[in-house]
């Protein structure tokens, strides 16, 4: 990998673990549905650092499909647990943040400990495996 392009990873790598900082900072605080936005956001950022690192155009906010084009820019088969944890942290991207996605009430009284708990669990398990890729 070349120079900037080892550069713009580890920038977006390093944002994807500031936010995983942030959410667990939020999981602590018993905000919830933020907890779980900033899950994906750390798991988002991540892989598009993996995008960068081989010299792809990380546009979008699919984990899942981040993902998926990651490994077919390397010619890899998926790994099945990363997308399981991307498919889970995707259904926060909107359901956390907007009232107008749920039936009735908001996003902080939909979202409860046991969500947040997953969202943040699958959040750890992509930035470490970023963090894998990228730090070898």
């Amino acid at each position: 990998m070349c120079g900037a392009l080892r550069e713009e990873a580890a920038r977006w790598l390093s944002e994807a673990e500031w936010d995983l900082g942030n959410a667990e900072i939020l999981y602590r605080e018993k905000r919830w549905n933020a907890a779980a936005f900033y899950s994906h956001q750390a798991a988002e950022k991540a892989v598009k650092a993996l995008l960068y690192s081989v010299n792809e155009a990380p546009w979008g906010h699919s984990v899942r499909i981040l993902l998926e084009r990651y490994f077919r820019r390397v010619g890899e088969e998926p790994d099945e647990g990363l997308l399981s944890c991307a498919r889970e942290l995707d259904m926060h991207y909107i359901l956390s943040r907007y009232p107008n996605a749920h039936p009735a009430g908001t996003p902080h009284e939909a979202y409860d400990e046991v969500t947040a708990r997953e969202a943040l669990r699958a959040a750890r398990k992509i930035v470490k495996y970023v963090e894998g890729v990228l730090r070898t």
